[in-house]
């Protein structure tokens, strides 16, 4: 099979387009010709570049959240038949109290490539009517969205809530999720169209916080009460101090991410004297969210961002364009 293949760690042309061995399924397994894949900024970018937070084994083959057809069971498999169209959650092994997750496309190859082998129990059937770039996008982020509003933040129907980002991927998952709970959502981006495509996803408010003075709007709209809960997924040190002022007492920060830097400065005084909470979480990733929103997508009451479509071949080309943060939605790889 064809697939692209890092040797080495660096920019976006160590990704070389190869011939290798076609996986074989083993128990438990089964084979899925790849249809699409999605290009994340941390579990591509990151990983590629070599600065992943954990080891990664070379050579490697990218890809966390691949959708596709099965087209060969291992020995054992009875919940899958092939011809199912199928979408696959990335955790290999859940995060526990002591070490972080094993993922798909970072611990095991994945799915840069025209085939890849995963367990049949991460597997789960994609419904009449939703396409496979579609579908790799709600698998990828409404199940950690769900997780980490609902469980994590505890999100009650009434409050407000500001989505930082709001037309990235988890971000844009992170608003109807929001909405679905009955929340009220400030939606907040750097620049125009993607505030207005976050309100096309269902953002009652939006601010360019570029432009903007994101306090000042948000003390504006919640009559000068602040939001309950920030969604904060970039952790850049100039947005991130911003955000966190936006919070109300007892508020509560919940964040899965880091692409903006990382190390941000913390107002310590606020946190205590507003009771504030600040959560990190990988988040979980939950069959039956992955369920309800493959079928929200199904009934087009679950939309996703998609910015632009490439063979499997223009995968450097696919990493400059997320790095050059350009478009607006998900880059898609198709095999």
């Amino acid at each position: 099979m064809k697939a692209i293949v890092i040797r080495e760690f660096g920019a976006p042309e160590v990704m070389r387009l190869e011939e290798v061995a076609t996986p074989e399924p083993g128990p438990g397994e089964v084979l899925i010709r790849v249809k699409a894949v999605s290009v994340n900024r941390t579990l591509d970018l990151i990983v590629r570049s070599g600065r992943y937070a954990t080891p990664v084994q070379l050579p490697h083959v990218l890809g966390v959240d691949p959708s596709g057809v099965v087209e060969a069971l291992g020995p054992g498999v009875s919940e899958r038949k092939v011809g199912d169209r199928v979408v696959t959650m990335q955790f290999l092994r859940p995060p526990s109290p002591t070490t972080p997750p094993a993922i798909i496309g970072v611990h095991g190859w994945g799915g840069y490539a025209e085939y890849v082998k995963v367990p049949a129990a991460l597997t789960r059937i994609i419904p009449q009517g939703v396409d496979f770039p579609t579908a790799t996008v709600v698998a990828r982020h409404a199940p950690t969205a769900f997780s980490l509003l609902r469980d994590t933040a505890q999100l009650k129907s009434g409050e407000w809530i500001l989505v930082m980002g709001a037309a990235g991927g988890l971000a844009s998952a992170g608003i109807q999720v929001a909405k679905y709970y009955g929340a009220k959502v400030i939606a907040a981006a750097g620049a125009d169209e993607r505030v207005n495509a976050a309100l096309g996803l269902g953002a009652d408010h939006g601010i360019n916080y570029r432009r903007q003075d994101l306090e000042a709007e948000v003390k504006r709209i919640t009559d000068g009460q602040g939001v309950n809960v920030v969604f904060e997924n970039i952790s850049d040190p100039e947005l991130f101090p911003k955000a966190f002022a936006c919070l109300s007492r007892l508020g509560r920060l919940v964040t899965a991410g880091a692409h903006g830097g990382g190390t941000v400065p913390l107002d310590a005084k606020s946190l205590y004297l507003k009771q504030l909470t600040v959560f990190g979480t990988f988040g979980k990733v939950l069959p039956a969210d992955l369920e309800l929103g493959l079928q929200a997508a199904a009934e087009g009451r679950y939309r996703v961002l998609i910015d632009k479509l490439f063979p499997l071949a223009s995968a450097a080309d696919a990493h400059r364009r997320v790095d050059a943060r350009t478009g607006t939605g998900k880059v898609i790889l198709q095999p």
